[in-house]
């Protein structure tokens, strides 16, 4: 099959990248002695400290409620469901943040804190997490639980209390121990001040993806792609429904639509010192750091993974070997290296944009105005800096039908611009790290991605949107998790758009999935 060609103009050519091609920033002088990583197992220290590990951050404008942004976070990889008797807990000396940039200057202007305590009803007497079955949050059947603390930040320091011992949806124990689950979710749901909502729980991983792409990119046979790795694994979730006034600069939205998001994570004798001055700080220390998917897995060499992890997105542009790499990047090397398929020209002055700069007009080759910094009418042109971040504009409404491409499909609502839980971000990647926008000529090799297309259960239609956490070992039954996916044909390319139906044209596809019986 030809390659099939498009001009590159105007807004469908924003799904360039997806997280990874973002860019992955680490100081040099700065080494870890106990750090975590961001995305899914990508750092060589994440075995060490799973509780602090981010694996994904999500930023949309809720699809419900128009006037809010829910922002989430999540926390430990790779839950198996029966992973007892201790199961998941957030860790309770830790401090999890999602981080906001109103002003472009790679700093927090808002910065939202959980800090969790535990809580043991028999300690003595009980291995058990719950003895009972559990049909509350308050049920004394439930032996462990958590509550935690809920702060809001400013760009001055100054800190007040959203939630105070807000309880903590528990780790799914099984059919058995939880026999209405969605019950403690929605008990887990607690309003806060000026219209807010927040939850803290656990819920099923909401990231899909063939992750059997690190085995050198499925080991040169396409036709091995399609089984969604994160399938049937759970994770920790915290989750925020803002009013989006309480995230724009100045409180004004409408003239200043454009927020960064990240999240991190902080523990206190984490000891990072300097390699130069060789002085520790035993303080609280950031030990995690995530904004798009990705970054750090895909973008960052192994000589700096750990260390990006305990830097501010400030300081992303004083580190050139890293910033180096979104210019040049590695992956289109390797896909020439297993498929043959050229890597396109350098610098890639498109990537950088993306997600240094955000996407305007003016700010590189991108001919569009969607989620630059620069696009806020009050913010200090001077300040903005390039800055690795999930960049979000408020001002797109949610779309009725969102279309896992995102923007590639028309749709200004997804990924890059912010972020979903339905945005397949794999997929988005593969065809940018080839330079879609650059060329106008996507490669037919790679038009299906990874063949997962979507989730393997629905999300919730309204906050905290999650899927409630899975009770079936991952293992159980001949397809590992028991979901089977299958392709159906093309015709569905149409609702995506031109640009979208011209990425499924070049061997396209839209995958369903089934439960098999196991």
């Amino acid at each position: 099959m030809r390659p099939r060609k498009r001009r590159v103009l105007d807004q469908s050519l924003l799904v360039l990248g997806a997280g990874a091609l973002a860019t992955g920033l680490a100081v040099l002088t700065l080494a870890p002695g106990t750090s975590a990583a961001s995305s899914h197992r990508e750092a060589p220290l994440i075995a060490g400290d799973p509780r602090a590990d981010n694996t994904d951050v999500y930023a949309f404008t809720s699809p419900d409620r128009a006037d809010t942004v829910t922002l989430l976070a999540n926390w430990i990889p790779f839950q198996e469901p029966n992973g007892g008797p201790n199961f998941y807990a957030f860790a309770d000396d830790a401090r999890y943040h999602i981080k906001i940039d109103n002003t472009g200057d790679g700093r927090a202007d808002v910065t939202y804190t959980w800090r969790f305590k535990n809580k043991t009803r028999d300690a003595a007497n009980q291995f058990l997490y719950n003895t009972g079955p559990v049909t509350s949050l308050s049920d004394p059947d439930l032996n462990f639980r958590q509550v935690y603390n809920l702060t809001v930040t400013d760009s001055r320091g100054r800190t007040r209390t959203l939630l105070r011992d807000a309880p903590v949806a528990p780790s799914r124990t099984g059919e058995a121990s939880m026999p209405n689950y969605g019950a403690l979710r929605a008990e887990a749901v607690r309003k806060a001040p000026r219209g807010a909502k927040a939850f803290a729980g656990q819920s099923e991983d909401p990231f899909f993806a063939d992750l059997r792409v690190f085995d050198l990119l499925y080991g040169g046979d396409l036709s091995k792609r399609g089984q969604d790795t994160l399938a049937g694994y759970n994770v920790n979730s915290v989750a925020l429904q803002i009013p989006k006034k309480d995230l724009a600069l100045r409180g004004n939205s409408s003239r200043n639509p454009v927020v960064g998001v990240w999240s991190t994570t902080e523990r206190r004798g984490a000891n990072v010192y300097d390699s130069r001055n060789k002085k520790t700080n035993t303080g609280w220390r950031q030990v995690s750091r995530l904004g798009n998917p990705l970054v750090n897995e895909v973008v960052v060499p192994l000589k700096f993974k750990d260390a990006f992890n305990s830097i501010s997105p400030d300081q992303d542009r004083t580190v050139q070997p890293v910033v180096d790499k979104v210019y040049n990047p590695i992956l289109p090397k390797l896909i020439q290296k297993v498929y043959g398929v050229p890597a396109p020209a350098t610098p890639r002055n498109d990537l950088a944009e993306i997600y240094l700069t955000g996407i305007c007009k003016a700010c590189g080759p991108i001919k569009a105005d969607l989620n630059a910094h620069s696009l806020n009418k009050d913010a200090p042109r001077r300040a903005i800096v390039p800055a690795e971040e999930l960049r979000l504009n408020m001002g797109v409404a949610p779309t009725g039908k969102p279309q896992r491409l995102g923007v590639l499909a028309g749709d200004l609502a997804g990924f890059p611009n912010g972020r979903r839980l339905t945005d397949d971000v794999i997929d988005i990647s593969l065809q940018a790290v080839e330079g879609a926008a650059q060329t106008g000529t996507l490669v037919p090799a790679l038009a299906e991605g990874d063949k997962v297309d979507a989730n393997e259960v629905p999300f919730a239609a309204k906050f905290p949107y999650l899927a409630v956490p899975h009770t079936k070992s991952v293992n159980s039954g001949p397809q590992g998790n028991g979901m089977r996916q299958t392709a159906m044909n093309t015709s569905q390319a149409s609702a995506l758009g031109a640009a979208g139906a011209l990425l499924l044209g070049a061997g396209g596809y839209r995958l369903r999935r089934r439960r098999t019986n196991s």
